[in-house]
Order: C-alpha cells, then sequence, then structure tokens
C-alpha cells in the first residue's frame, strides 16, 4: 500500500457538488462500495401519495409479504442488481437439465469461467463447447474457452 504524508497541501476541487465524503472516499484506498436494493414492505398498508413518494428512492421494490404483492418483481430486481447469470448443463445424449442451472455472478461470463465454477481442473480437459441461446447466431454452434455466454444459455463441454 502506498502512505503519502503530507504535512500542508492545496486542494482543488472541480465537481461543484463534492462533499467531505467524497474526498475521504478518493483518497481512501479502502472504501468498497456494492449493490444494495431496497425493499419496502407493507406497502398495503400506505396510501397512493405515499407510494409515489418512495418511487423516488433508487433501486426499491416495493411488495406486500402478507399479500404476497410483487414478489416477482423482487427476484427479477435481485437478479439484476447482483448481476447474476443461469447457464444449464447438456450432457452428451441426454436433454438439457433446466431444474438446476449453474450460477455465476458476472455480467459477461466465458465458458472458461463456467468451466471453473464447476471444477478448478476441467479448463484443462476443455477441447470445446457446443451451445444453445441468445450468445449464438447458430443453434448450437461450437464455440471456445473465450466464448461470452447468456442468460439461460444451455452449453455441452467436449473434453479432450
Amino acid at each position: 500500500m502506498l502512505c503519502l504524508q503530507m504535512s500542508n497541501c492545496d486542494v482543488n476541487i472541480r465537481y461543484a457538488n463534492a462533499t467531505i465524503e467524497d474526498l475521504i472516499d478518493v483518497l481512501s484506498t479502502r472504501t468498497m462500495y456494492i449493490p444494495a436494493l431496497f425493499v419496502l414492505n407493507k406497502i398495503d398498508a400506505i396510501s397512493i401519495q405515499e407510494l409515489e413518494l418512495y418511487s423516488q428512492v433508487p433501486h426499491y421494490v416495493p411488495l406486500s409479504a402478507t399479500d404476497e404483492w410483487n414478489f416477482d418483481e423482487l427476484l427479477t430486481k435481485i437478479w439484476d442488481r447482483c448481476e447474476m447469470t443461469r447457464i444449464y448443463t447438456k450432457p452428451k445424449g441426454q436433454i438439457p437439465d433446466f431444474a438446476s442451472p449453474v450460477i455465476l455472478h458476472n455480467k459477461a461470463p466465458t465458458v472458461k469461467e463456467f468451466c471453473d465454477r464447476i471444477h478448478k481442473t476441467m479448463i484443462n480437459q476443455f477441447k470445446y463447447a457446443w451451445v444453445w441461446g441468445r450468445s449464438v447466431k447458430h443453434q448450437p454452434q461450437r464455440v471456445g474457452a473465450s466464448h461470452v455466454l447468456d442468460d439461460e444459455d444451455v452449453i455441452q463441454i467436449v473434453k479432450k
């Protein structure tokens, strides 16, 4: 870690809305931001005007747990905010397994990252992969380890 010690300095900030917290964030190397999602429960007990006020909150999902309202939107927002991708596997000669996808936490995962998620040594035996889905032009298409997968793609790994 680089440590600079200054006894006196002038700092010019050319951002009109900068706060002291912004300056500390820039100077501190240990600051890390993580995505957040605000879940507002009990929307069945508030008025429409209050709900419109809540709509100004960034990254929020209103729901009612007792009436089970808006659970689908909550699930969709969680997938989007966490940037998760579902990849389905297809064993050779069988139908794809849509019951248990492999979840990758990356916006643009590659076939290599998929192989690493299954087993760290799988990439050493990797020859090529067959992919069905939105990430390929032809169904199926033969791809290499650097191919970028899309959400809900189906993949079959061919080993050496």
